[in-house]
C-alpha cells in the first residue's frame, strides 16, 4: 500500500511539474480534464452524476471553460458572461426539476449547482493564476500551501500533537498539528520565495510569500476537512479510485479547490 501510495504521488508530483511549468493550451486542458473527473466524484455521491442534472453540470462545466479560455476576447464586461452563465445554469436545474418532478430532490439540485462552483470554478484559479503576472512563480504557492501545510501538520501532529481539532469529524488532527502546518507553510514559503529569487531573479517579497503561505496553509487545512465532512455525511472513504493509494481527485486535492482562489487574489492583492 506505501509503495502504491508513493508512486502514486510521484507520478502526480511530474505531471504537476510538466504542466505547471509550461502552462498555457497544456495547463488549461489539464485542469479542465481534472475538473470534469473531481465534478463527476462529487455527483456520484449523490447520485447526480449519470442523471440529467448531472449532465447539465457537465455541460455548463465545459461552457465555463470556453468563456474563461476566451475571455480576453469576449465583447463588453467578461463578468456579465459569467454570470449569465450561472444563471442560465440555475434556470436549467431549476426546470429539469420541474419537468422531472419527482424524479429529483431539491437536495440534488442544490448539489449539482454547488459542484459546479466547488469542483470548476475554484479549481479553474490554478489555471487562472499561472495566467496572470508572476503567474509562473506564484502557480506553486497553491501546492506549497495545500500539500506543505498538510506535511507539516502531520509531522507536528505526530510529535507533540495532544489537543484535537475537530474529534469528531477527524479525530487525528490536532491543535499543535494545525498551527505548525501554518507555520510550516509560511517557512516553506519563505524558503521558496528566496530560491526564486536567487535563481529565478523573481523580484518577489519574501514576507508576501510567507504571509501567504500562512492564510494559504490555514485555508488549505478547512478545504481538507471540509471534504471530509461531506464523506462522513453518505458514509463513503474515497471519492473516487483513480489514483491508487490517494483515492479519487477530491481526495487529492480537496486542500487544492479551496486554496487556489486564496492565492490567486491574495497574490493580486501584494
Amino acid at each position: 500500500m506505501f509503495k502504491t501510495r508513493l508512486l502514486s504521488g510521484i507520478l502526480l508530483v511530474i505531471i504537476a511539474l510538466v504542466t505547471l511549468i509550461s502552462g498555457g493550451n497544456l495547463l488549461f486542458g489539464t485542469v479542465l480534464i481534472i475538473s470534469l473527473i473531481g465534478l463527476s466524484e462529487l455527483y456520484k455521491v449523490f447520485e447526480i452524476e449519470k442523471k440529467m442534472l448531472g449532465i447539465c453540470g457537465y455541460l455548463f462545466a465545459l461552457g465555463y471553460y470556453i468563456l474563461l479560455y476566451m475571455k480576453p476576447l469576449l465583447p463588453g464586461n467578461a463578468m456579465d458572461w459569467f454570470m449569465m452563465l450561472f444563471i442560465g445554469y440555475l434556470i436549467c436545474l431549476m426546470a429539469i426539476m420541474v419537468f422531472a418532478y419527482p424524479t429529483y430532490h431539491a437536495s440534488q439540485a442544490i448539489a449539482a449547482f454547488f459542484g459546479l462552483f466547488y469542483v470548476v470554478v475554484m479549481l479553474s484559479y490554478i489555471y487562472q493564476i499561472r495566467i496572470q503576472a508572476g503567474g509562473v512563480f506564484h502557480v506553486w504557492l497553491v501546492f506549497i500551501c495545500a500539500w506543505g501545510c498538510d506535511t507539516c501538520a502531520y509531522c507536528v501532529g505526530m510529535l507533540i500533537g495532544k489537543h484535537k481539532m475537530a474529534p469528531v469529524l477527524s479525530p487525528k488532527k490536532s491543535v499543535e498539528g494545525g498551527i505548525g502546518g501554518v507555520v510550516g507553510a509560511a517557512l516553506i514559503g519563505v524558503l521558496y520565495a528566496l530560491a526564486i529569487n536567487h535563481w529565478g531573479n523573481a523580484g518577489v517579497q519574501v514576507w508576501e510569500y510567507a504571509v501567504i503561505g500562512a492564510a494559504g496553509g490555514a485555508i488549505s487545512q478547512i478545504g481538507d476537512l471540509a471534504a471530509s465532512a461531506i464523506k462522513r455525511n453518505y458514509d463513503i472513504k474515497d471519492y473516487g479510485k483513480l489514483i491508487p493509494g490517494h483515492g479519487g481527485i477530491l481526495d487529492r486535492f480537496d486542500s487544492v479547490i479551496i486554496t487556489a482562489p486564496i492565492i490567486y487574489y491574495l497574490a493580486a492583492i501584494l
